[in-house]
């Protein structure tokens, strides 16, 4: 059985007369992304000018890539502030305010820990011998964190500017940021998402509102396809195991103004006697998670916020991530693996919202 979301408001502006889909795509951020355009002509140029808005965010704040402006943060001398881009400034903004909320169950600044648990820039939780770190080293790195203060400033003309920062437009002026020593940004829970909307931003300032665009599994739709039926994606399902008792029922997502990001503990991770150490790490605890959920689901306006937030909610476990949930509205789907196999299903009032009635 299919259920379906819809978004609560449709817009009646439908493709013009003669538009067919137009298809873009490539490599970025270590995954790939796509875009399909609805318009009767798109201008040229369009791809590579699409390409420029990912590499622009690669280049600024991707921790891969060590001569990234966050590459630079990261090896900046202890006590020093640091000049940011704007886009940057607004992207490490909104990390650091989901963390605040989360109460850290979320962390831009917890890069050091991700590293050390194999799943960092220098990889090694899948090659052979890779150890774990010990108990007095989870240790270390959480007193390690915890005596870290990161603090942004943000300059006259961006903190006017920042109003709205989620919709991934241009912003003016930018900000600095203090580096007290050894923190490692990682933004790889939110900067896919940002891209989503980096794309978006572009495609409707070249006068095209109707689209869908991915980065990575990471969605953001508007406006409609030429049939006038809206973009229509299924939410991630977790992985059917053989031991699987059942598994959540298909949900249809009408992307219409409207983004989706899934957090999932399937997607990287290693086992070690029998323990699923997952790639989602709670900086908390400076260790994996370990709560039983599968995977989180968010959909939001803007894709940054999905992804920042279904991160969070993952961490947060399903109690205290429901309660942040109906707390801040966020539409989210929790999927809990049960003890025996199987799966249960957890949506959010706001989620429950958007259901529409089930289609066979």
């Amino acid at each position: 059985m299919r259920r379906i979301l819809l978004p609560h408001q449709i817009a009646d502006l439908a493709p013009l007369a003669g538009s067919a889909v137009h298809r873009f795509g490539g490599l970025s951020m270590g995954t790939s992304w796509s875009v399909l355009v609805a318009a009767p002509a798109v201008p040229p140029g369009l791809q590579a000018l699409l390409q420029r808005q990912l590499d622009s965010v690669v280049g600024e704040m991707s921790h891969w890539e060590p001569d990234s402006d966050l590459g630079r943060y990261n090896r900046a001398a202890p006590g020093s502030w640091q000049q940011l881009l704007p886009a940057f400034f607004d992207v490490l903004s909104f990390a650091m305010e989901v963390a605040r909320l989360s109460g850290g169950a979320y962390d831009p600044c917890a890069g050091a820990i991700v590293n050390a648990w194999g799943f960092g820039p220098g990889g090694g939780h899948d090659q052979p011998g890779f150890a774990a770190p010990t108990a007095a080293r989870v240790a270390e790195l959480r007193a390690q964190r915890a005596g870290q203060q990161v603090l942004l400033e943000a300059g006259q003309a961006q903190a006017a500017a920042q109003r709205g920062m989620q919709d991934g437009g241009p912003r003016a002026g930018g900000g600095r940021a203090y580096q007290p020593g050894g923190v490692q940004l990682d933004l790889s829970a939110v900067a896919k998402g940002y891209g989503v909307d980096r794309l978006a931003h572009c495609l409707m300032a070249q006068g095209l509102p109707h689209f869908l665009v991915e980065v990575g599994g990471e969605l953001r739709g508007a406006g409609m396809k030429p049939d006038g039926q809206p973009w229509w994606v299924v939410l991630e399902p977790p992985p059917v195991e053989a031991s699987d008792a059942a598994a959540p029922g298909e949900i249809a997502l009408a992307l219409h103004g409207l983004s989706v990001a899934t957090s999932g503990d399937y997607r990287r991770y290693f086992l070690r006697d029998g323990t699923r150490y997952a790639h989602t790490i709670d900086p908390r605890s400076a260790a994996p998670i370990d709560n039983g959920l599968a995977s989180v689901t968010v959909v939001h306006p803007h894709c940054m916020a999905a992804d920042a937030w279904s991160t969070a909610l993952t961490v947060l476990g399903v109690q205290q991530g429901m309660a942040l949930a109906e707390r801040q509205g966020l539409a989210a789907r929790f999927v809990l693996r049960g003890a025996a196999g199987g799966y249960t299903e957890h949506l959010s009032s706001p989620m429950r919202a958007m259901l529409d009635d089930d289609v066979n």
